[in-house]
């Protein structure tokens, strides 16, 4: 009996070992087969990836070893699966579900398409779930909640549609939801406000309605609550500000309404980005934003929002970009060297004032050079701006772009703008300043987009201007400039948009404007510009726009306007133009409008292509044109039709001849009448013959030079006479001439 005891107990210990290494190895496949599978439903992988690398992702090799893939030490399961930025596409299996240890899944910038499979809801260990920027679609499977564990959820940037499911509020660990760019629709699930976990809430960019849960203003941990770019409607309660950890807050684009707070007792400490934009919030802005002691971005624009601007928010010492366009805020009265963008001041940090499209009527202060250094952006367009423009305002070495258009300045540019070195957009166009173009801005090596037009402006475009290699934009439309075009100007190769309209320029076009390569449109009309179009024009290739009207420009159209295959808009009425219009515009696929009236124009108008969509308002006031009566032209004759080719030739060839003809002739009669000069050259027969040459090709002149073309000899029956009074000359001469 002892012996028998002893032998189980020997199998006993042998055996023992052997039973979780089989459960382990039997765990292991289970793995390797979800692994497998999931790799199944893959349709493509870039080679050039260690997924697709030799022995990876094989049976050959452990899958612990596989790229993106993560296991337990001790058990060798599956803890995490890595692929990101790998470039895949394909479904996501449903045997992922049977890593049944996974705790993190980041499937992130990939192509996956199709559904979001439920049987990832059987993941119970599952904390971080990462499916943003794929293509997925369908609903949220609401059996997400059983994935308790779960503390990040990211599916943002997909194609989800339907609802967001009420169960993602029993989620009591989850710190960030993420469900932002998709198609999602509906109330936004009151249960949200039960998650005391939550710190990130970013459901912007859906189509989401209805009013904003209470329970989300009381959220203990929430730091980010980004609901913008929805259909929201209703108002924010005061409670909002309440949330003492919130740092964001960004309700831009809703349709949410009524006026902000205004309890002077709210402090919110850690607010540093408020962003309500684009609603229907009425009301005054509130002063208690002083109290928000690290705001850093304030944007209210596009509101209802009146009353004066807070000069307090000049105690926001971190305070960087303030953002008010669009209201109806209004200046505070007073002096204005004690207005809101002196008080601004202190802000040392500051970098955007936007305060366009508002009524402040107010003057800019001469104190505005004492703003931050760090000063990039100042837009106070449409805001009904009086007064000069302060030297003060060249200043600021950091700014990038200052916009004061359509306001009611006055005075001069000041020249100090040149020692802006890093503006990049000067926009003072639709005011009333006087004075020449400072060369200074010449200075402006950064400068892109230059706006001057609608002023009163006179002088010339300085020279220099060519020294703006960077200039995109330039609008001078509208002024009183005089003499002519600098050539400097043609030689600024980014220039994309130019407009010189409604001016005095004089001169004629430089031949030499071959560095505009990128031109798009090009506006020249309105002055007072003379000589030939240059053909060289006819190579701008990106060129969509060209107005060259109610100038003196005169000759032809050029023929290399029929390579301009993106031209939409093509304008040169008013001008002394002569000759055909090119057969080579119908070809040009995109023209839409075309205006050549009054000029000179002659021949027939080309029947093909964008012509069939136009009228005679393209063509009126050039008596010379023929074609299809729609354009308000006769129709050309069969011969009028040759008419400009025929006149061509009389001009090259007959013509000489008469006039050699004329000349010989008239040379003999002159030398009979003077005998002294030679004698005995011609005879009274002779004189008799020369006078019958003579009428012969005045009545030859005359039939070529009818006013009705049908009435005109043929050009072949006018060479054949020519030659033969030729003939009857040369051989009398023969005989003795």
């Amino acid at each position: 009996m002892p012996s028998i005891l002893l032998l189980l107990l020997l199998a006993f210990l042998f055996v023992q070992p052997c039973i979780p290494h089989m459960s382990q190895s039997s765990n292991n496949f289970t793995d390797q087969s979800a692994l497998i599978a999931f790799k199944s439903k893959i349709t493509f992988a870039p080679n050039d990836t260690a997924f697709t690398a030799a022995g990876n992702w094989s049976t050959t090799t452990n899958f612990c070893e596989w790229f993106g893939v993560s296991c337990s030490r001790r058990r060798q399961r599956v803890t995490a699966l890595n692929l990101s930025y790998v470039g895949l596409h394909g479904t996501i299996s449903p045997h992922i579900a049977n890593l049944s240890f996974l705790v993190s899944l980041h499937l992130s910038n990939n192509s996956f398409y199709g559904f979001l499979p439920h049987e990832i809801s059987h993941l119970h260990r599952l904390r971080v779930l990462n499916l943003s920027f794929n293509l997925l679609e369908g609903s949220i499977p609401p059996t997400i909640h059983n994935c308790q564990k779960l503390e990040y959820l990211s599916l943002h940037n997909n194609k989800l549609s339907g609802g967001i499911p009420k169960e993602l509020g029993m989620l009591p660990m989850l710190r960030e939801l993420r469900l932002k760019s998709n198609s999602l629709m509906g109330a936004i699930p009151w249960s949200l406000g039960n998650m005391s976990s939550l710190k990130i809430l970013d459901l912007q960019i859906n189509n989401l309605t209805g009013n904003i849960p209470s329970g989300l203003w009381h959220l203990p941990n929430l730091n980010f609550l980004h609901l913008g770019e929805n259909d929201l409607t209703g108002t924010i309660p005061q409670s909002i500000f309440n949330i003492t950890s919130l740092k964001q807050l960004d309700l831009t684009g809703n349709s949410l309404s009524g006026d902000l707070p205004l309890d002077t007792k709210i402090s919110c400490p850690n607010l540093e980005t408020l962003n309500l934009n684009s609603n229907k919030f009425s009301g005054h802005i509130p002063s208690y934003l002083s109290n928000c002691s690290n705001l850093i971005q304030v944007d209210f624009s596009s509101n209802l929002l009146s009353g004066p601007i807070p000069r307090s928010l000049g105690n926001l010492k971190f305070f960087e970009r303030l953002t008010l366009a669009d209201n109806q805020l209004t200046g505070e009265p007073g002096d204005p060297e004690h207005s809101f963008l002196t008080s601004l001041a202190s802000c040392r940090f500051l970098e955007t004032i936007s305060i366009s499209l508002n009524p402040l009527n107010i003057t800019i202060p001469d104190a505005i050079g004492n703003l931050s250094v760090s000063l990039k952006y100042f837009y106070a367009g449409g805001c009904q701006i009086k007064g000069q423009i302060p030297m003060g305002m060249g200043s600021f070495k950091n700014l990038n772009a200052i916009e004061l258009t359509s306001n009611s300045l006055t005075g001069k540019i000041p020249s100090s703008l040149g020692g802006l070195e890093s503006l990049q957009r000067l926009r003072l166009g639709d005011n009333k300043i006087e004075g020449f173009i400072p060369k200074q801005l010449c200075k402006l090596k950064n400068l892109g987009e230059l706006v001057l037009s609608n002023n009163s402006l006179f002088g010339s475009i300085p020279n220099c201007i060519g020294n703006l290699n960077l200039l995109q934009t330039l609008y001078l439309s509208h002024n009183r400039l005089t003499s002519s075009i600098p050539l400097s100007l043609w030689s600024l190769k980014n220039l994309i948009f130019l407009d010189l309209s409604m001016n005095s320029l004089v001169g004629s076009l430089s031949p030499n404007m071959t560095k505009l390569i990128v031109i798009v449109d090009m506006d020249l009309s309105h002055n007072q510009i003379i000589g030939n179009i240059p053909s060289i024009i006819g190579t701008f290739e990106s060129l969509s726009y060209l107005n060259m009207s109610i100038n003196s420009f005169q000759g032809d159209i050029p023929q290399s306007f029929g390579q301009l295959k993106g031209l939409e808009i093509l304008d040169l009425s008013y001008n002394n133009l002569s000759g055909a219009i090119p057969n080579s515009l119908d070809a040009l696929p995109y023209l839409n409008y075309l205006n050549l009236s009054f000029n000179d124009l002659s021949g027939e108008i080309p029947s093909g292509g964008p012509f069939a969509n136009f009228t005679r308002k393209s063509f009126l006031g050039n008596k010379a044109l023929c074609g299809n009566p729609i354009f308000g032209v006769p129709p050309c004759t069969s011969s009028s039709s040759q008419g400009l080719k025929e006149k061509q030739l009389l001009l090259k060839y007959i013509v000489p001849v008469i006039a050699s003809f004329i000349i010989f002739a008239s040379l003999v009669i002159m030398l009979r009448r003077h005998p002294r000069c030679n004698i005995h050259i011609l005879d009274g027969r002779d004189v008799t013959f020369m006078q019958t040459i003579l009428s012969s090709i005045f009545e030859l002149g005359l039939r070529c030079s009818e006013e009705l073309p049908d009435q005109r000899l043929d050009i072949k029956d006018v060479l054949a006479k020519v030659n033969k009074i030729k003939l009857a000359l040369l051989g009398n001469r023969n005989r003795g001439i």
